[in-house]
């Protein structure tokens, strides 16, 4: 990034009726406090926000969708994830 450049930084939200955030957008703001400011005048206009982070988007590291096999396998193989492959004693009725 070049001196004069103004980093960009992602918004996520955390609606007042739901648990976690939520990418709502992205903006670019000189540092976290103006990032902040700036997330709360222009994601939540209508006060609907509980919560904001921004985080700058050059700290945010994803993944090759190349790689998504090797991430993301199919739990088939796995089968000591899926309940039934533990038995449940007849003492403790249903779960």
């Amino acid at each position: 990034m070049a001196k004069n450049e103004i980093p960009l930084w992602e918004v996520f939200i955390r609606p007042r009726n739901g648990l976690s955030h939520k990418h709502c957008g992205s903006l670019h703001a000189a540092d976290e406090v103006m990032a902040l400011q700036a997330a709360r005048d222009v994601y939540t206009r209508r006060g609907e926000g509980q919560s904001i982070w921004v985080v700058r988007s050059s700290d945010i590291i994803a993944s090759d969708p190349q790689d998504k096999e090797e991430l993301f396998e199919p739990t088939a193989d796995k089968i000591y994830r899926h309940p039934t492959f533990y038995k449940i004693p007849d003492d403790v009725g249903h779960m």
